[in-house]
Parts: C-alpha cells; structure tokens; sequence
C-alpha cells in the first residue's frame, strides 16, 4: 500500500521556512576616491560631453548630427545616409555586438561599470543626492528619522534637480531627431508637436525612474546582459577577484601588527567593499552576476590597506587561472591575449576597415527607377514606341549637383528629357523619364535596358538596370 503524501499549507511553510518574498532593501553607496573611481566619472564626463554637446554642433548650415526621420535622412557631419543605406546602420550593430564581446571576454562587463547610461546616470543621481542629502551615514539617517521641514526641503529639492537633469536628458534625445535649436524655440513659444513633447517627457521620465529609483534593479533584473555575461567568461577573463588565500581568516587588528601572527589574514573585515558597492554585493563572496565590475571595492581595500601598512591587492582585477596559479601580472596579461580575443580582435578589426573603407568610396548618388504603371508601351508621333519611368535621383552631397541621364541596351534608344536635371544639396528628386524606340526595330517582349545617371562634374555615376516592353 502506497503511504499517503503529506500536504503542507502555504500559510505553514511560510512559517516553517519564512517569507517567499524578500522586500527590496535600499542601497546607499559610499563615495569613493580612487583610480576606477576616477576612470568612472572621466567616463561620465566624455559620454555627456558628447550626448548633450553633439545636437549643438554645426556642419555647414546645418546641424552636424540629425536623424530627420521625416524627410527619411541622417545627418552625420559630412555623410548624409538614406533608407537605403540600411546596410551601414546592420555593420555598426555588428561591431557593436563583437565590441561587446571582446571586452567581456578581456575583462567582463567593463561596459557595464564604466559606459552603461544606466550606470552613468546612476552616477550623476547619486553625486547629485550626496551633495543635498549629505554622506551614506546622513541619507541613512535622514530616510529613517522623523518627518521634519529639513527632510521635506531635502527631498523635494533633490527630485527637482532630478527631474531637471531627466527632462534635460529628453529634450537632448529628442534633438536628435529634430533641429535641436528650433525644438528650444518651439518650446520657449510652447508649440512643440505632440511627439516631440511625448518623446521627451518619455526618455526623461525614464531617466528619472531608473537612475533615481530603480537603479541596482535595473542591472540585476532587467538587463539582459548580466544573465549570459557568463556564456562570455572563461578562466582567463579578467574580473574584480578577492584573494581569500591571502584575506582569510577575517578579522579586526591594530594598524602596523603582524595579521600571520596573531592566526588571521590581510581583510580586516571593514565591510567598506560592500558600501561602495553600487549593487551592494559582498564580492568576497566570489564572482556574482550582480557585479558591474567597477572596480569601486577595488579602491576601498586598497585604501584600507594603505591605512594597516598591509600590501595592496586584497581586491583586484584578476583571472581565476592567476589567481589559484599564483600568476604574476605579467603572466596573467601575457595569457589575457589568448586565440579568442585575438580572434575576437581581428574579426572586429577587419569589420571596421571595411565599414570606414566602404564610407570613403561610397558613391554620393543613389537612384530608384519606377515603372510608370499606367502605360508599359505606346505609339507616339513618329511611329516610335515609348516606355515611361520615374526616376528618385538623390543627391548625397552636400552642394546642388547637375545629372545626366542616358540610356542603352537597344540599338537608336532615345532619352527624354535630354537636358541635364538639377538636385538641391542633401536633397531627393523624381523625374519623369521617356525611353523612346523606333516601332519595330526590336522584337516583342522584355528587353534590358541600363539608366546611366552621372553628375556634370564627373564625382558621381551610377547605373540602374530596367526592362524596356515591347508589345506584341
């Protein structure tokens, strides 16, 4: 006889094994200074730098970079891309992805600790919070007392310059994608369009709730990357790594004493590594998904062990490999440059010579050849057999240019208009086309027919192919 299962109440396993669902504990970073400290704010200062600085720059009479979506061009200093330029747009993704790739595979998620948005706003938020709400021990305190007229200024004055900084952010974002200096004139005059203000009301309260809110959450449950960063890792990667055979066993002791002596290991058990940390792991616990790899901890211990008079490196960037080989950094670096980065590197080498080679020879004339659907043949005066195109010429330059268009494929083919077509600069044009053939001097069918399109001043030339219909 089979025994009968035992059935335990929800409620009953709650109070056997605690709660299923752990609240959200905030996290107050302890300000650091230090050399990645220092590498983090001049990465804070250049991504800004260009984010917000980029929209004002000009480039000729226009702004330097500019997606107008509207009139279906981009913008890039002295580059102007159309639709279909798609392919640029598919080989800077795949850099972008192979970028990413060689750096985990070097030294993990530098991208994440040092260039991420969501670790660089996180960044500025914070340095703003620390400046009104005073260090980690003031926050703390200033979270848990009682409601006063000092906490209630605090507060709202640092969610004011918050949502300064957020709809700064938004408004930027926006610029790109519409003249930046006409957007602040709309807004001054209070009449941007409604996707515009929706946009940058979007992207900046986006800004806000991650960067003054979310924060960690971001990283740990949001993010993608951090849950196949491992799929990345080897033993030879480079990550933010504490010594336990050199820290452990922990424990407190005076400045300049002998740690081996008195039975103990160099971390003295300060904790300052988690409350620098931005996602408040305790990376003497190992390697964790929820390190960034910032390298703030690496600052505080090496602090701390200047203060014992105790060598530095407790916490550093090492590889698993080095560390239970007892490699020196020469060895480690030496084993960094393993066949995958190198293969990582070369790969993303070729692809960017060949993307910047591809930009410099790229021919600044493109054309589209329509059919006019309405008539595919047909007599006209002086019994000639007449097909008619349509013709989007697009200047990629940035001064008017003059066309050309000539036709072959078919003995005596004729090209109407014979005169030269003018395009405006960084401008499109479609142009009625007649290709006219003398009444029975080819047979029925479809025959192939080439549109050579090029430019007066001989920079440009590009040939179209076309079907030229003769009925039966």
């Amino acid at each position: 006889m089979r025994p009968a299962r035992r059935v335990i109440p929800i409620a009953a396993a709650q109070e056997e094994g605690g709660s299923l669902f752990a609240a959200h504990k905030k996290i107050y970073p302890r300000t650091m200074r230090g050399v990645f400290a220092r590498w983090r704010w001049t990465m804070v200062f250049l991504t800004q730098l260009v984010f917000y600085g980029l929209p004002w720059l000009e480039w000729g009479e226009r702004q330097a970079v500019l997606f107008d979506l509207g009139a279906r061009r981009f913008y890039i200093l002295g580059l102007v891309l159309y639709p279909q330029d798609l392919i640029y747009l598919t080989g800077l993704l795949v850099i972008s992805a192979l970028s990413l790739f060689l750096f985990t595979a070097v030294a993990g998620r530098l991208w994440c600790g040092y260039a991420c948005p969501q670790t660089v706003y996180s960044e500025i938020f914070m340095w703003v919070e620390h400046k009104i709400e005073g260090n980690r021990i003031a926050r703390m305190r200033l979270d848990e007392g009682e409601f006063s007229l000092e906490k209630l200024v605090k507060k709202w004055f640092k969610h004011i310059v918050w949502l300064g900084i957020a709809l700064w952010t938004g408004f930027t974002f926006v610029g790109y994608f519409t003249p930046i200096q006409e957007l602040g004139l709309a807004f001054l005059q209070t009449r941007m369009g409604s996707w515009e203000v929706f946009w940058a009301l979007f992207y900046g309260f986006a800004t806000y709730g991650n960067a003054g809110f979310m924060r960690e959450q971001v990283c740990m449950y949001m993010c993608p990357y951090a849950r196949f960063q491992s799929a990345m890792f080897d033993r030879d990667t480079l990550i933010v790594s504490y010594d336990g055979e050199r820290g452990e066993p922990r424990g407190v002791r005076s400045k300049g004493s002998d740690a081996r002596a008195l039975g103990l290991g160099d971390c003295i058990d300060c904790t300052l590594c988690v409350q620098v940390c931005p996602t408040g792991i305790d990376i003497r616990k190992g390697l964790q998904y929820e390190c960034i790899g910032c390298g703030l901890c690496v600052d505080a211990c090496n602090t701390m062990m200047d203060k014992m008079a105790s060598p530095r490196g407790l916490i550093r960037y090492a590889t698993q490999n080095g560390m239970g080989g007892h490699w020196t950094r020469s060895q480690v670096l030496r084993r960094v440059l393993r066949p995958r980065v190198l293969i990582y590197a070369g790969v993303l080498m070729a692809l960017t010579i060949g993307l910047l080679a591809s930009l410099v020879v790229r021919m600044p004339l493109k054309v589209d050849v329509v059919r006019d659907r309405g008539s595919l043949a047909r007599i006209v005066e002086g019994g000639q057999l007449e097909n008619v195109y349509r013709l989007q010429i697009m200047n990629a330059t940035e001064r008017p240019q003059r066309y050309r268009i000539e036709a072959r494929g078919l003995e005596g083919l004729g090209v109407s208009p014979a005169e030269p077509v003018e395009v405006g600069p960084a401008q499109s044009r479609w142009v009625a086309v007649r290709l006219q053939l003398p009444y029975g001097s080819a047979p029925a069918g479809s025959h192939a027919v080439h549109f050579d399109i090029r430019s007066l001043d001989g920079s440009a030339q590009v040939s179209e192919k076309a079907a030229f219909m003769v009925p039966r």
